[in-house]
């Protein structure tokens, strides 16, 4: 018998997932989608595990799945490429079987009107359905004051909150570069929060929901980098985790559910301890994007000399070459990689047979 319900999960059915995933030392991979490809490979990665999976999309995610043609100056774009995939995800989930957490990327206090854009339209929709697209958004106003980023936040969780869908906030700020935001110049101390920030953060967004999780920075920086170019301190989230079970008088509970941002080329020990201090949550998006190259890469390579002539091949000068540069087989092959490789992150993440 399955744990959780294969579909899209919201409102009591996400903080039960993330309950579960605390209490029995496992995390979720939070898996950048743009296009039905990337959407239809976590899928099925997550399904031959038989793990929950969180499939998230990005502004630029969104603009890309809408097209990149499409005028964007509101962020439009963006929100209907989000809703397209959100119905795509949907439509599809429960004949994979397979529990799906449908969430938003960073969205900055400059592309707020991404959000705005995307509840606008949920509120329609869960009046009609009863349930709202996505699980939970995210806004990462860590560019701001922790008390500026907080207040926004305690607004967007109490309209969230009304159609149960959950939070995800930032605090402090995730280094390197990703989907145009590049913070690879900003200021090392703001890469590392402080555990006073993270109960302050509790204390205001609990009081109005449950159903929020904390970014909480602790070096993390966005892309692949050598081997001690990045410098962890998974001991802030032991610190945090702390902090608010001693403010709560609720020792050992894991109050706490924080995500890892920038985990890509972390080592399993770290990932590990992460999880153990309450990390609930890993955002994968850059060895993705470099496994699905890779499997597009050798595809090309295997069948160079079927593919750079539309007739004519080893085979014969007049053998067609269609079956070889149809790009169900091209992009297919950019899935079979990506599969491959969310299925070890899933194993990183401790998180095999976990709807079992």
């Amino acid at each position: 018998m399955s744990k959780f319900r294969s579909g899209v999960l919201y409102g009591q059915e996400l903080m039960d997932l993330y309950a579960d995933a605390k209490q029995n030392g496992y995390a979720l991979p939070g898996v950048n989608a743009v296009g039905t490809s990337t959407v239809n490979a976590i899928l099925e990665a997550a399904a031959k595990v038989e793990s929950p999976v969180i499939v998230q999309l990005s502004f630029g995610g969104g603009h890309f799945y809408a097209g990149k043609s499409l005028k964007n100056d509101t962020l439009q774009a963006s929100a209907a490429g989000c809703i397209s995939a959100a119905m795509h995800v949907h439509a599809v989930a429960e004949m994979y079987g397979v529990p799906v957490v449908l969430h938003t990327d960073h969205c900055s206090l400059e592309n707020i009107h991404w959000i705005d854009h995307l509840l606008d339209y949920q509120e329609g929709y869960y009046a009609k359905h009863g349930k709202p697209l996505f699980s939970s958004h995210m806004l990462d106003l860590s560019e701001e004051t922790i008390e500026e980023n907080i207040e926004i936040c305690e607004k967007y969780l109490a309209r969230m909150n009304k159609i149960e869908i959950g939070l995800e906030i930032e605090l402090g700020i995730t280094g390197g570069e990703e989907d145009g935001v590049d913070n690879s110049d900003v200021d090392v101390s703001k890469l590392y929060t402080h555990p006073s920030e993270v109960y302050y953060a509790y204390e205001k967004l609990s009081k109005i929901s449950p159903n929020f999780s904390i970014a909480a920075a602790f070096g993390n920086v966005h892309g692949v980098y050598k081997p001690g170019n990045v410098k962890l301190s998974v001991e802030i989230l032991e610190n945090s985790q702390r902090h608010v079970e001693e403010q709560l008088g609720a020792q050992g509970t894991k109050p706490v559910s924080f995500v890892f941002h920038g985990g890509s080329g972390s080592s399993p020990e770290d990932i590990a301890r992460s999880i153990e201090y309450g990390v609930i949550k890993m955002n994968l998006d850059t060895d993705m994007q470099w496994a699905f190259n890779c499997g597009v890469r050798d595809y090309y390579a295997e069948y160079a000399d079927y593919v750079a002539e539309q007739i004519g091949n080893p085979d014969g000068d007049d053998v067609p070459n269609k079956k070889y540069y149809d790009p169900r087989k091209v992009l297919r092959a950019g899935e079979e990689r990506f599969v491959e490789r969310l299925e070890v992150s899933f194993a990183d993440l401790n998180c095999i047979g976990r709807n079992k």
